[in-house]
């Protein structure tokens, strides 16, 4: 990871922007959460260049070969009330959507809540994690991306990475790719907070955000399987986002608002 390509880019990410590049960590995720409860401040960015420990939703263990995907985590203070932060994880998958798209990857959109998909193959993953510090609760946004693997590196048959979507075009170099990332990410979650930091209550830049989102949302008009937190299965046709983030989905009993769960987009017969 050449640092220097990314700092270059400082009057696009913002002059609060501090990048701190690893060799090696267990988690980016863990060492921002250290950062935020010894006083860092917002804008804060750790990248590795390889994880020992890193972790995807529900704990699921997450890992891939040293130098060949983006391992990313920002360090965020929102203003906006905690009840809005369920949008996050959302914000970064479209982030991350739109940057691939910009980078020549047209197919890519996002999976509600948390994952980018080539096509509907998974292509990089989202963990946002709240941290309780000293000056109040912080948001940790972790993005794992893959740009190099190849077939036999994938961690499930049903991933993919840059390499194998790039073609003749080529893979974008991870410097210049993590640049444009942290550029979109950072300019939608301001464009997101905006109108709150204007003293007005921050719904004209949800509703903007929601709008983007079921744009770049290729699970909308799907059907899914839900897998519930409490272990049950929803079987319907995902149909929005609501206000507040979550999944709306028509299944046999009605319209089911879903806040949190595994779906898979099921294939038509």
């Amino acid at each position: 990871m050449d640092r220097t390509r990314v700092t270059a880019r400082r009057r696009d990410l913002g002059p609060d922007l501090v990048l701190e590049v690893l060799e090696e960590t267990t988690s980016t995720n863990a060492v921002a959460a250290q950062r935020a409860r010894a006083g860092a401040a917002e804008g804060l960015v750790v990248v590795a260049e390889h994880q020992s420990a890193g972790r995807g939703r529900l704990d699921r263990s997450w890992e891939m070969p040293a130098r060949s995907g983006l391992i990313v985590s920002v360090l965020l203070r929102p203003v906006l009330a905690t009840r809005e932060w369920p949008w996050l994880p959302l914000l970064t998958g479209y982030a991350v959507g739109r940057t691939l798209r910009e980078a020549g990857f047209p197919a890519a959109g996002v999976k509600w809540p948390n994952d980018a998909l080539i096509g509907d193959r998974k292509v990089a993953g989202i963990l946002v994690e709240v941290v309780d510090t000293p000056t109040g609760l912080a948001a940790v946004v972790g993005i794992g991306l893959n740009v190099d693997l190849t077939p036999e590196e994938l961690p499930v048959p049903t991933a993919t990475s840059l390499a194998l979507e790039a073609g003749e075009r080529g893979v974008p170099d991870r410097a210049d790719l993590l640049a444009d990332l942290l550029a979109t990410l950072l300019d939608t979650y301001r464009d997101w907070q905006r109108d709150s930091a204007d003293g007005a209550d921050g719904a004209d830049g949800a509703q903007r955000l929601r709008a983007a989102y079921r744009d770049a949302c290729v699970t909308l008009g799907r059907d899914v399987r839900v897998e519930l937190p409490s272990g049950e299965a929803l079987l319907g046709r995902a149909t929005d986002i609501d206000e507040t983030g979550r999944l709306l989905v028509e299944g046999p009993d009605g319209e089911v608002a879903v806040g949190a769960g595994d779906v898979v987009h099921v294939r038509p017969a």
